[in-house]
């Protein structure tokens, strides 16, 4: 999606957009992103030339919208009617649901809270218009309000650093879990940087979004006229000025990058299959629909007794089949690999459906030559059934584990690439593994080579779970016999009860988001520009909509109890786990709250740091307050309107009393 911001404008949408819409699509853009839901006359006009449009819900989000819950109500009702007249229309494709609720005002109402109320507008949405996608447009500050059930991830970025742009954008892709990743704004003021350098900061960014497999890129802003409760004449945006001409950033965008057949590495792709005649079909159809070219197939039968070899012979005689009698899975791999003649090993399953890019994505990987291996995500598909979507929200399933935002610790054997050198030079797969931690063996012996393994976002490839829980409860038992011969060879990465010690975080497929136990690291008194966010597990994917039932709910909370029990029985004869990490200790009750209007626009650092000045405190980084001294805690937030005064919200915890300290702080 090449996407740009339209609007608000002084004096409201022109009377004819037509101008504007033919030189967006004339520049490549096919989609406009808005910060209020449209109408039938713009829908009509985007329609005429090819824009889908995303429109954006208009409400109190800049205040504590629950001491006013009018706010949220408002918020409501507007999503209702804004999608009454307009939810079937052709043109109209999403809708975001809010846009950077400020940091201080989410840590002030709770995120769990803000992050829940976020989710309730969606879910809200999906009810009204099933065929829409629905998001929040997020930013950094508040990277732990991912809501879970939003379409898509999507995130407004100011970054005018290309590597640390492109570092960012490898983060939110960890961010995102199994979802796709959207640049809801990236802009740059020319005003104040000029018309050259907005013009190629402009290219390299949207560039990067299409290099790091983002799902779309949206450009703030398509106008110099820009309007928040008045006219803002001291920052420059857009693409266009304030009177329609182009400025040079317009002509320098990079919108198209198709992906070419670029030179070697020559890979191999080989899969291997027992008795899978039913489900390889769908594997071989997805490769042979690959782009980039440059890759050859070979299909390692592994005494199979349900005709596959023959299937496979019959129906894609441009693969290279090789029939064994049985001799497990990591025998199938290595023979294929000796069969092989590219520089570059890519083994997948044959339950697995392999992306059109995966080759190209991962080529770019291999020809940079920093990685010896890389592999990208195993994306269940969507679930046709109730026990698929089971399966697919529960834990235990096939899973990357990420050391930083690049390099992973393991990469699943579904989606797996090596080069032949380093394949050779660890001695490939360990036979005694015929069923399941081959993968993990070999990526262990890989770094204890010094190899080093990259992760490639884009390079995923769509893997089947198993159709019934009864059938994956079976498979988490054959996993559980897999980490028996793990432990007994790698003795020293698993714990005393018999737990892999992994140095990295296991990928959950799940939005990394707020919870309970959450841990956040605002900064010194919330101040941080960006605030990640530590969980004791990264959160797995949800249900799905179609199959959210109480049978659906109940279901998975067996198997949640089930999966680690039958693992740890199969590897150690035992069903007992390790206790939970203890939950950080909260803070008592904040003994009152008051508020301070400001004519003058004064915030919450104003008044933080008359605080600072007397000698209090700063607080830490994962602290609940901005600052305190001996007995007493505060906390602030400003509520933000459309004109200049803000009301700044304190919390009090302990001796100082509410009246003296709003007398220092008007004091001044």
């Amino acid at each position: 999606m090449n996407a740009v911001t339209y609007g608000p404008f002084p004096g409201g949408w022109p009377r004819s957009f037509a101008a504007d819409f033919s030189q967006m699509a004339a520049a490549g853009f096919n989609a406009i992103r808005l910060y209020e839901m449209p109408d039938a006359r713009l829908l009509d006009a985007a329609a005429e030339h090819g824009l889908k449009v995303f429109g954006g819900l208009e409400w109190g989000q800049s205040a504590d919208f629950f001491q006013q819950p009018g706010l949220y109500s408002a918020a409501a009702v507007s999503l209702v009617n804004g999608l009454r007249d307009t939810a079937d229309h052709p043109a109209l494709a999403g809708v975001y649901v809010g846009n950077e609720v400020p940091a201080d005002l989410a840590r002030w109402m709770d995120p769990l809270k803000v992050r829940r109320a976020l989710e309730e507008l969606i879910t809200l949405g999906k009810e009204l218009a099933p065929g829409l996608l629905f998001a929040y447009a997020n930013y950094p500050s508040t990277e732990y309000l991912e809501p879970e059930n939003a379409d898509f991830t999507a995130f407004n970025i100011y970054l005018e650093n290309e590597p640390a742009f492109r570092g960012y954008l490898k983060r939110l892709h960890h961010i995102a879990g199994d979802r796709p990743l959207v640049i809801s704004e990236f802009g740059i003021d020319s005003r104040r940087n000029g018309l050259e350098r907005q013009a190629e900061i402009l290219r390299w960014a949207s560039q990067a979004a299409l290099d790091l497999e983002t799902a779309g890129m949206t450009i703030y802003a398509w106008s110099d006229r820009w309007w928040v409760g008045t006219e803002v004449l001291d920052w420059d945006f857009g693409l266009t000025d304030r009177h329609g001409n182009a400025k040079p950033a317009l002509q320098r965008l990079s919108l198209k990058s198709p992906i070419p057949n670029l030179p070697p590495p020559y890979f191999s792709v080989i899969v291997c299959t027992r008795n899978g005649r039913d489900r390889i079909g769908a594997c071989l159809k997805a490769i042979r629909k690959m782009d980039g070219g440059g890759f050859e197939t070979i299909v390692v039968d592994d005494g199979s007794t349900d005709g596959s070899a023959d299937f496979v012979e019959k129906n894609f005689p441009w693969t290279r089949l090789v029939r064994l009698e049985p001799c497990g899975l990591s025998n199938a791999r290595n023979i294929g690999a000796a069969a092989a003649q590219g520089q570059v090993l890519v083994f997948t399953d044959d339950d697995c459906e392999p992306d059109r890019e995966w080759i190209a994505r991962l080529r770019r990987t291999f020809q940079e030559g920093i990685f010896a291996a890389a592999g990208g995500p195993n994306l269940p598909p969507k679930p046709r059934t109730w026990e698929e979507a089971v399966v697919g929200a529960a834990p235990g399933a096939p899973s990357h584990v990420m050391l930083d935002d690049e390099e992973a610790e393991h990469l699943p054997g579904c989606n797996l690439a090596v080069t032949k050198a380093a394949f050779d030079a660890v001695g490939g797969f360990d036979p005694q593994f015929q069923t399941a931690g081959d993968d993990v063996d070999f990526c262990w012996r890989l770094r204890d080579a010094g190899f080093r393994l990259g992760f490639v976002p884009g390079a995923f490839v769509w893997h089947w779970r198993r159709p019934s829980i009864s059938k994956f409860l079976g498979q988490q038992l054959g996993y559980g016999r897999a980490e028996h011969l793990l432990l007994a060879k790698h003795p020293a990465r698993f714990s005393k009860r018999g737990d892999a010690r992994w140095q990295g975080f296991v990928y959950g497929g799940g939005p990394v988001r707020v919870m309970a136990d959450s841990i956040i690291y605002h900064g010194p008194m919330g101040d941080a520009g960006y605030q990640a966010i530590t969980n004791r597990m990264l959160p797995l994917r949800g249900l799905g909509k179609n199959f959210d039932t109480w049978k659906s709910r109940l279901a998975l909370r067996a198997v949640k109890f089930l999966q680690p029990r039958i693992r740890a029985w199969a590897r150690n004869r035992t069903i007992f786990l390790r206790p939970e990490s203890p939950r950080k200790p909260g803070i008592p009750g904040p003994s009152d709250e008051f508020a301070i209007d400001s004519a003058e626009g004064k915030e919450r650092d104003y008044f933080l740091g008359i605080l600072l000045h007397q000698g209090w405190k700063a607080a830490g980084e994962t602290d609940a307050w901005d600052v305190e001294k001996p007995g007493t805690r505060v906390l602030m937030a400003t509520e933000r309107g459309r004109g200049i005064v803000k009301r700044t919200l304190v919390r009090v915890w302990g001796l100082e009393t509410p009246s003296s300290l709003r007398a220092i702080l008007e004091a001044g």
